[in-house]
């Protein structure tokens, strides 16, 4: 058997750590949370369960604070959770029973399943969202584009799939994510300008569009009702937010 550390960042996450804390109660030797200074009790919930470490960082950026977690594990795989995820039963089995046998792959990916609106959402561009979230540590690191970090595998890395979700409690109410749309994609437009990306009329009309048309039609958004309209809708918004304030900043440094 391998041991496996869990590795999680938190910011004023006083209503979900702890569900994710005991999600993986059973399958965790170590668990280390790098808090970005909450000001609520996530800290002192969380140091109410066993083997937890935490660490006081002020906020980095996504990819830069997750990397920092990632680094302090002290076995060799690691499982990367967010504060308001948890693990499905057939997905904590999965890994359960990686562990037992040693792990035999370097990575594995898993779908992640969001719960909006008192509904799970099984299809459109919310679902499956396949994620990697279990590494060897020399097998990857975050990387992408703030605020939407991923796990970027070293060459020649493959991962396997885990059967199973990891349970997103991500919004409660479209408020919440009109309220997120707008402020990940002032980090995501910086971002991408700093990377040198420009933004044009023709990615600001028809880029959403077919956001739009995909998320509802192609991945059968529209089987989640109104929600699913929301979401494709949602998502469409993000895309046009996006690129208007990336072409707005190009605008303002011309």
């Amino acid at each position: 058997m391998s041991a496996l550390s869990v590795v999680i960042i938190t910011f004023n996450e006083e209503k979900n750590i702890a569900r994710c804390l005991q999600s993986v109660q059973s399958i965790a030797d170590e668990i280390i949370i790098v808090d970005s200074l909450s000001t609520d009790n996530t800290k002192s919930i969380a140091a109410s369960f066993p083997n937890v470490r935490i660490v006081d960082q002020a906020f980095l950026g996504y990819i830069e604070q997750k990397n920092l977690a990632l680094s302090l594990a002290t076995n060799p795989h690691v499982l990367m959770l967010d504060a308001d995820e948890a693990l499905s039963d057939t997905l904590l089995k999965a890994i359960a029973d990686e562990k037992q046998q040693g792990f035999s792959s370097p990575a594995y990916k898993m779908n992640r399943c969001t719960h909006f609106n008192g509904q799970w959402i099984t299809h459109g561009t919310w679902y499956p969202d396949t994620k990697i979230r279990l590494i060897r540590k020399d097998a990857g690191k975050w990387g992408g584009i703030n605020p939407h970090d991923s796990i970027v595998l070293a060459a020649g890395v493959k991962a396997s799939k885990l059967k199973g979700d990891i349970l997103h409690y991500s919004y409660s109410s479209m408020d919440e994510v009109v309220a997120q749309n707008n402020r990940f994609t002032t980090i995501q437009a910086k971002a991408m300008f700093e990377r040198g990306k420009r933004s044009n009329w023709l990615k600001i009309l028809f880029s959403p569009l077919v956001a739009f048309i995909s998320g509802y039609f192609f991945k059968l958004g529209f089987l989640d009702g109104m929600n699913g309209f929301f979401i494709a809708r949602s998502v469409a918004y993000h895309t046009f937010l996006k690129y208007i304030k990336l072409y707005d900043l190009q605008r303002k440094a011309a």
